[in-house]
């Protein structure tokens, strides 16, 4: 049997209509299985569907147990794994409140320089910097700024789509 834990973005399309998140989330808690990250926001108005990206991590078996009982859900129109149906772009959004006065102020900046973090509010004692990048990126970013008076953290979850000419 395999024991090895894979990491997997699905994208999956759904009716806009109240209750289907709660469905969704309610196939991973039910079953006891990890969701790293959830988006979801409504991608064609005139047909009123929405994209849910959900990262999650499994054993192989269990990441095709997931596409499976998705897919049979009813407001469901289309499940993709985006980590095995070819090159994709992943993104994630995050906003850092950091404190601090002096060189630590100095050292946040120059780290967010680094990092191409955008300062979007300051004041005497603080920076919220915008950033988007992969979630590794985001994670060292908050990791390096610990130390530096780290306040608090906001994150949009991760976000992707396939690269090339082609739809969901």
């Amino acid at each position: 049997m395999e024991t090895r834990i894979e990491r997997h973005t699905i994208c999956v399309l759904v009716d806009n209509e109240a209750g289907v998140l709660a469905r969704v989330i309610g196939l991973f808690s039910g079953r006891g299985y990890n969701i790293e990250s959830l988006t979801v926001a409504e991608v064609e108005k005139s047909q009123r569907l929405s994209r849910i990206t959900v990262v999650t991590t499994g054993t192989p078996m269990i990441i095709e147990q997931i596409k499976a009982q998705l897919s049979r859900l009813v407001p469901v129109h289309k499940v993709s794994d985006l980590t095995i149906e070819g090159p994709h772009l992943e993104r994630e959004l995050a906003l850092v409140k950091v404190a601090g006065t002096g060189e630590k102020r100095v050292e946040s900046l120059r780290i967010a320089d680094i990092f191409r973090a955008r300062v979007v509010d300051w004041t005497i004692e603080s920076f919220v910097f915008e950033m988007t990048g992969s979630t590794e990126k985001l994670d060292a970013f908050i990791n390096l700024m610990q130390p530096l008076g780290l306040v608090d953290v906001s994150r949009t979850g991760v976000v992707a789509i396939a690269r090339g000419p082609e739809p969901l």
